[in-house]
C-alpha cells in the first residue's frame, strides 16, 4: 500500500476534507469518508461528475420513453413532435457527455503541487453510485429466514449502510483504499448472509459509469463488488498521480500505485464478466491495464534518471534504452486506444496525451544517445571491447558508416552519429508538439506544454552546441534504440486479507450453519427436566453446539430433540456462539426445574451442507461473478489472517470428519449427558 500523507486525511491533498473515526460498541474503529462537501479541487471535479452522471440518467429516461411512444403511436403529428424532442433529447445527451469528457480530461487536478516540472499522469475519477436503503429488506430477510426479530438488527444494518456510504468519498490516501477494502471484505459476508443461491434481496445496485457517465443497474451482488474493486484501482492511479515524481521516494511511490490499480483492473477483468457498464468490459480493462503498465515504465525511466551518473558513457545508453521502452508500451497503450471497441469510449484527450507521450520519450531515447555519444570521453583500448559489446545491442539496427571501433574511439565519428540522433530526436519532439497542439483540452494543460517545449529547447541547444559551420556532411539517418529496461513493471493483485473486517452480522450465529445456504425447520423451544440417567442425548463440537445422538426414551428424546439439532439458547441465553465446554456447563448448572433450550434443525443434512461451510463468493445473479476464480480470493483472505474468517475456513475442514455428515464448526469428543 501507498503509506498515506499528511496524517489520516488532508483536506488539500486528498481532495475530501478530513477522515474520520469513530469506536462502535464492537471495539473495532469503524472508518468513516472523508467531508464531502470539504471544497477541495477533486472533490469539486467529483461533485460536477456527480451532477453530470444524474443528468445523463434523466436525459436517457426521457429518450427511452420518447423512444417508446415513437414506436407505439400511429399518429402521424405524434410523431413528428417526438421526433423533435428526440433530437432535442440526443442532443442534451451529447453535450453532457463531452463535459463529462472534458472533467476526464482534468488530469492536472489529480497531479502534486510541487513546483518541479514532471509529465502529468492520467488518473481515473470514480464510480458514482446511489444512496441505497438496505433496513427494509435486510430486516424482512433476517425475519423470514433466520427467524430473527429484524428490528433488533437495525443497528447493524444502519452500520452497514453507513460503511457504503462512508466509502462513496474515500480520501486519496491509504485511509481511503483501507476503507474500500474493508466494504469491499463485508460485501463477503453480505453474500453468504443474504443472498440465497435462487433468490436475489429485492434491491437493485445502481453505478454510473466512470467515464461516460451512463447509469447501469444489476441486482446481482457482483456487480456492486465490482464497481468498488473498480473504485480501489481509480484510487489507485490517483494516489499515483499525486506522488512528486522528482524525488526517489515519490517514484517509488508512485510505481507502488500504478502497479496496485494495474492489479486491481487485472483482478477485475479475470474474475468478472458480462459486466453492464463499459468500463468494466474486457477491453476497457485490457487497456487500462496497459495504460498502468507504461505509467510504471514511465516513473522507472525517471527514477533511472534521478539515480544515475551524469557523463557516464553505460548509465546514458541505459537511459536511452529505458526512454525507447517507454515509448514502446505506449505505442501499444495508443493502438488499444484506437481499436473499434474502445475508441468511441476513451476520452480524446487521453488518446492524444498516449500519443505525445509515445513521440516525447522516442525523442528521449535518441537525445540521451547523443549525450553519452557527444558528452562521455572516448574509449581507451583496454575498456573497447566491454564498450563495443555494449554498443552492439544498442540500436534496432546497425548504424550505417564506420566499424563501432573507430565510432566510439574516433571523437569526429562520435560527433556525426550524435548529430544524426539529435536531429531525430528534434523532430520527434516536433511531432509530439504538433500533436498536442490539436486537442483542445491537452492545449489548456500548461504543465505538459511546458514539459514538451523544455525537452524540445534542449535538444536544439545540444544540437547547436555541436553543429560546426565547417559541417558539409549530409547528415545522415540514425537508426532507432532498441527497448530495453532494468526493472519490469510488476501487476500486484489486491491484498484483501491486509484489512481485517468482522462480520457486522455477527449475532445472525457462525456464518458456517447460519447462512443463506442453509435452511432449517422453525426454530423450536423445548423444556428439558434432568431424569435420573441425565439429560438423555450425546452434545458435540460448538459455535454451535450440535445434538449428536439421543437415547430412545431418554428425557431428551420425550422432550422432542431429534438427532441433528442445533442448541442455540439455553434458557434464553444466546448460545450460537458458545462453545462446548460452556454449554454444557449450563445445562449441568440447571436444577430440578429443568432448562429451556432453543434448537434449530437443518431441513437437509446431505453432503452439500458441509460444503456450503466453505467460504465461498456465488452472487445472487451469477451473471458477473466467475465462481471459481472470485473463490481463489477467499481463500487468499483465509490464508494468513487470525480473523474469524480464518477460524472458519480452519473448523470447515474439522468437521469433514464428522459422522453426520453436518456443518460443525468445531469437533471435539462426543460427550453423553
Amino acid at each position: 500500500m501507498v503509506p498515506a500523507e499528511g496524517g489520516r486525511g488532508d483536506a488539500a491533498g486528498d481532495g475530501g476534507g478530513f477522515l474520520l473515526l469513530r469506536p462502535p460498541e464492537s471495539g473495532s474503529v469503524r472508518k468513516q469518508g472523508c467531508d464531502p462537501f470539504a471544497q477541495t479541487q477533486r472533490s469539486k471535479l467529483q461533485h460536477r461528475r456527480a451532477r453530470i452522471n444524474q443528468q445523463i440518467n434523466k436525459e436517457m429516461r426521457m429518450r427511452a420513453g420518447a423512444e417508446n411512444l415513437f414506436k407505439a403511436t400511429s399518429n402521424h403529428k405524434v410523431k413528428e413532435t417526438v421526433a423533435l424532442e428526440l433530437s432535442y433529447v440526443n442532443s442534451n445527451l451529447q453535450l453532457l457527455k463531452e463535459e463529462l469528457e472534458e472533467l476526464n480530461s482534468c488530469v492536472d487536478v489529480y497531479q502534486n503541487d510541487s513546483e518541479s516540472i514532471s509529465v502529468p499522469m492520467i488518473p481515473l475519477g470514480l464510480k458514482e453510485t446511489k444512496e441505497m436503503d438496505l433496513m427494509a429488506p435486510l430486516k424482512d430477510l433476517i425475519c423470514e429466514h433466520y427467524g430473527e426479530d429484524g428490528i433488533s438488527f437495525e443497528k447493524e444494518i444502519k452500520e452497514l449502510m453507513e460503511l457504503r456510504q462512508a466509502m462513496r468519498t474515500p480520501s486519496r490516501n491509504e485511509a481511503g483504499l483501507e476503507l474500500l477494502m474493508e466494504y469491499y471484505n463485508q460485501l463477503y459476508f453480505l453474500d453468504n448472509r443474504f443472498f440465497p443461491p435462487n433468490k436475489n434481496l429485492g434491491v437493485f445496485f445502481h453505478w454510473y459509469d466512470s467515464l461516460t457517465g451512463v447509469p447501469s443497474h444489476q441486482r446481482a451482488l457482483a456487480f456492486e463488488k465490482g464497481s468498488v474493486l473498480f473504485n480501489i484501482g481509480a484510487l489507485h492511479t490517483q494516489i499515483g498521480a499525486r506522488q512528486d515524481r522528482t524525488t526517489l521516494q515519490g517514484v517509488d511511490r508512485a510505481i507502488d500505485a500504478f502497479q496496485k490499480a494495474a492489479g486491481a483492473f487485472n483482478y477485475l477483468k479475470e474474475n468478472f464478466s458480462n459486466a453492464p457498464s463499459l468500463d468494466m468490459s474486457t477491453a476497457s480493462l485490457n487497456m487500462l491495464v496497459r495504460l498502468m503498465i507504461a505509467q510504471v515504465q514511465e516513473c522507472v525511466f525517471e527514477k533511472v534518471t534521478l539515480t544515475s551518473a551524469q557523463n557516464d558513457f553505460f548509465t546514458q545508453l541505459q537511459i536511452a534504452q529505458e526512454a525507447a521502452r517507454v515509448e514502446e508500451v505506449y505505442s501499444l497503450v495508443h493502438q488499444t486506444m484506437t481499436q473499434a471497441h474502445v475508441k468511441d469510449y476513451v476520452p480524446f484527450s487521453w488518446a492524444t496525451m498516449v500519443h505525445v507521450k509515445s513521440e516525447h520519450f522516442k525523442a528521449l531515447s535518441h537525445y540521451y544517445a547523443a549525450v553519452a555519444l557527444c558528452d562521455c570521453p572516448s574509449v581507451s583500448d583496454a575498456d573497447l571491447p566491454e564498450h563495443e559489446k555494449a554498443f552492439v545491442q544498442f540500436h534496432v539496427t546497425m548504424p550505417e558508416g564506420p566499424s563501432l571501433r573507430l565510432v566510439l574511439q574516433d571523437l569526429e565519428e562520435r560527433r556525426k552519429l550524435g548529430k544524426a540522433h539529435l536531429k531525430k530526436a528534434i523532430m520527434r519532439h516536433e511531432e509530439a508538439m504538433r500533436i498536442h497542439s490539436l486537442c483542445k483540452i491537452l492545449r489548456k494543460m500548461d504543465i505538459l506544454q511546458e514539459v514538451l517545449s523544455l525537452a524540445h529547447k534542449r535538444s536544439l541547444s545540444k544540437y547547436s552546441e555541436i553543429d560546426h559551420e565547417e559541417d558539409f556532411f549530409e547528415t545522415g539517418d540514425a537508426p532507432d534504440i532498441h527497448p530495453k529496461t532494468n526493472q519490469r513493471p510488476e501487476i500486484k493483485s489486491p491484498n484483501f486479507s491486509q484489512v481485517k473486517v468482522t462480520d457486522i452480522f455477527h449475532r445472525l450465529g457462525p456464518l458456517s450453519v447460519f447462512s443463506a445456504k442453509n435452511k432449517w425447520h422453525p426454530a423450536r423451544q423445548v423444556h428439558l427436566a434432568r431424569g435420573e440417567n441425565g439429560f438423555g442425548l450425546t452434545l458435540r463440537g460448538d459455535s454451535p453446539v450440535l445434538i449428536a445422538g439421543v437415547i430412545p426414551g431418554g428425557c431428551a428424546s420425550e422432550a422432542g430433540l431429534k438427532e441433528g439439532d442445533y442448541i442455540v439458547s439455553v434458557n434464553s441465553e444466546d448460545c450460537k456462539w458458545s462453545k462446548h465446554a460452556e454449554v454444557v456447563q449450563l445445562l449441568k448448572s440447571v436444577g430440578e426445574e429443568g432448562v429451556d433450550i432453543g434448537v434449530v434443525t437443518l431441513q437437509s443434512s446431505d453432503g452439500q451442507n458441509v460444503a456450503d461451510r466453505r467460504p465461498a463468493a456465488r452472487s445472487s445473479g451469477g451473471a458477473l461473478l466467475k465462481n471459481n476464480k472470485e473463490n481463489s480470493r477467499k481463500n487468499l483472505m483465509n490464508s494468513k489472517s487470525a480473523s474469524t474468517l480464518l477460524a472458519w475456513s480452519k473448523k470447515s475442514k474439522r468437521s469433514k470428519s464428522s459422522t453426520y455428515s453436518l456443518p460443525f464448526t468445531t469437533v471435539g469428543d462426543e460427550s453423553m449427558y
